[in-house]
């Protein structure tokens, strides 16, 4: 079967006023009888189907197999190869596995337009016929001439616009028309194969309701015999089943263009015009088409470029025109050679070429302006409150602080020692407004940010997909008119500290720093002593955050017993010789309390 939903079949209503008395007896003497036939569910006056009429041959056609998936293989659409076999695709050698292996084969012709694409099949393989039977193929003669029993043009006489929703209950009827059975049917292969082996004059009927799909996802519930007939019949014609071997061409129409054009924005791959090479300049360009006729074309500064669309049909297919005042380059009538998995090609006479990608994973809305985001950050300083590099945190990095400064100069520091390095702000190749970050000595930063989240006293930049992350807390004069974080700082200088208690969810693990001294000094220094040597530096900071929350950065480092305590903690409580912190997650709960001795 086809990877486009198969019509489901209605049963058509073909009893005689015969087959109606035999079920009338039928319900009259089926307690008699009852001993003599299983007892099954199901209504007791239902319309039957004859296994050799037309609703059953539409039911077996509805639910062939169709081989028109893998023409790019076999050529042929009333058969298809069985999974896995391996091919030589212009002298690489490929497993198929899947219909997605399908299309490397594609990939590998599409790689070059004017070669000879040469496809070889590794013999023997199994071929499966549209009655789900199996024949192994021992040569390419044998295959070609089983390719020859199909019908002429690659057509075959399955239905692919609709398909059955299963489970569906089917009950059977002896020679006395008596309900003799009742077959659970899962699939369009237990279904082809239950009425391929019926007897000529056998009868069935179905358990309706059942519902039918139709290959646009639309969902058809029907009651009776003469709907399923009808649906099923309506149907094949309904779609496009793909049945020729032009394996490339995708059979589109200019309507299906036309939605798949503003579905999503579209990248620009390549560009060739009068045969000369043009991607550099257009290269990663985005293009959004809107209904109405126009197209917006957004480069890498952020300018847009606007211009309008139009498609026609004609007898080589549809035709996309494409109009600007200033994108020159792509004003022509353009033949749209090939379409699907995320891509269009568009081709025209005297060396015209261009290649799109969809991108439907861009959000191309309303993003800020460069100029707020620009001056936002060179206001005040930002305070790292979460960096992440490939999924790996870098807690080293914690409580840092940047200074975006003019000229595109950028320092991180943690009081002691100072980097520096270059920063600027504008799109990156997915015109997402960015900030980017260049500092040769901590390549931990160096990176262009996608701005996500954008506010007065936070910033978060993120690349989901590959596990970046960059958050930056607000900090403006050092918090000094906070009243609130100014005592905190005075009463941690306030003399030596200890750890009074540490506990990870239940788990006490205060020992392990009993015999620990902190003393936490001015430039945000933290100093770890034990019998008067130090065994460890960091850094430390109280500050306000965006939601109005006392925090305490506390850096220690990412290693020992000491970097379980690196963390951004909330301030729980705190009075003139004891502060209690709180750190939480997901799955744990950590508790840090300080005590002066």
């Amino acid at each position: 079967m086809n990877s486009n939903p198969k019509i489901q079949i209605v049963m058509k209503k073909l009893i005689s006023n015969f087959f109606y008395a035999g079920l009338f007896l039928l319900a009259l003497n089926f307690t008699a009888c009852q001993d003599e036939f299983e007892e099954v569910g199901g209504p007791q006056e239902q319309e039957t189907i004859i296994a050799n009429s037309n609703t059953a041959q539409l039911i077996q056609k509805t639910s062939a197999q169709d081989g028109s998936y893998d023409n790019i293989v076999d050529r042929a659409s009333c058969f298809a190869l069985k999974f896995p076999y391996t091919v030589e695709v212009n002298g690489i050698q490929i497993t198929i596995d899947s219909k997605e292996d399908l299309h490397t084969i594609e990939e590998i012709f599409d790689e070059l337009e004017d070669d000879d694409d040469i496809l070889d099949i590794i013999f023997p393989i199994t071929i499966t016929l549209s009655d789900y039977s199996e024949i192994i193929i021992q040569s390419k003669d044998q295959l070609e001439e089983m390719a020859r029993e199909c019908l002429e043009g690659g057509d075959d006489d399955d239905i692919e616009c609709i398909d059955f929703v299963y489970p569906i209950t089917l009950f059977t009827f002896d020679v006395n028309n008596q309900l003799s059975g009742e077959v659970k049917i899962e699939s369009d292969e237990q279904m082809r194969k239950f009425f391929s082996e019926l007897e000529d004059n056998a009868l069935v009927s179905i358990d309706f309701p059942i519902t039918l799909k139709k290959y646009d996802g639309t969902d058809i519930v029907v009651e009776n015999n003469t709907a399923l007939a009808a649906a099923l019949s309506n149907a094949k014609d309904d779609c496009d089943e793909d049945d020729d071997d032009d394996y490339n061409d995708d059979d589109f129409t200019k309507e299906r263009l036309d939605a798949y054009l503003v579905e999503c924005p579209w990248e620009v791959r390549e560009v060739l015009r009068d045969d000369v090479d043009q991607t550099g300049q257009y290269f990663e360009y985005l293009m959004t088409f809107a209904e109405d006729g126009s197209v917006v074309v957004k480069v890498a500064t952020g300018n847009t470029i606007n211009g309008t669309w139009s498609t026609t049909q004609s007898d080589h297919g549809p035709l996309l025109t494409l109009e600007f005042d200033t994108l020159v380059d792509f004003n022509l009538e353009w033949v749209v050679y090939e379409i699907g998995e995320g891509k269009i090609k568009l081709f025209a006479e005297g060396g015209n070429r261009i290649v799109l990608k969809q991108r439907c994973d861009l959000n191309l809305g309303e993003q800020p302006d460069p100029e707020t985001l620009r001056a936002i950050l060179g206001e005040c300083s930002w305070i790292i409150k979460k960096v992440k590099n490939q999924g790996e945190e870098i807690e080293r990095l914690l409580g840092y602080e940047f200074k975006f400064m003019a000229e595109g100069v950028v320092t991180l520091s943690n009081g002691v020692s100072t980097s520096e390095g270059t920063w600027e702000i504008g799109l990156n190749s997915q015109l997402v407004l960015s900030l980017m970050i260049t500092m040769g000595d901590e390549p931990g930063v160096s990176f262009e940010w996608p701005l996500r989240d954008l506010a007065n006293d936070r910033l978060k930049f993120d690349v989901e997909d590959i596990g970046y992350e960059l958050i930056l807390q607000r900090v403006c004069n050092d918090n000094a008119d906070d009243e609130d974080v100014a005592e905190i700082r005075n009463i941690m200088m306030g003399g030596t500290w200890m750890v009074a208690q540490y506990k990870e969810n239940s788990v006490d693990i205060t020992s392990e720093y009993s015999s620990m001294d902190f003393n936490f000094d001015t430039l945000n220094q933290v100093e770890v002593s034990m019998d008067a040597s130090v065994i460890n530096t960091g850094l430390w900071r109280v500050l306000r955050n965006h939601d109005g929350v006392l925090k305490f950065y506390l850096n220690l480092g990412a290693e020992g017993s000491l970097g379980e305590l690196t963390e951004d903690w909330y301030i729980n409580m705190v009075e003139a010789n004891r502060i209690e912190l709180v750190h939480e997650q997901e799955s744990s709960t950590e508790i840090l309390v300080f005590e002066k001795p």
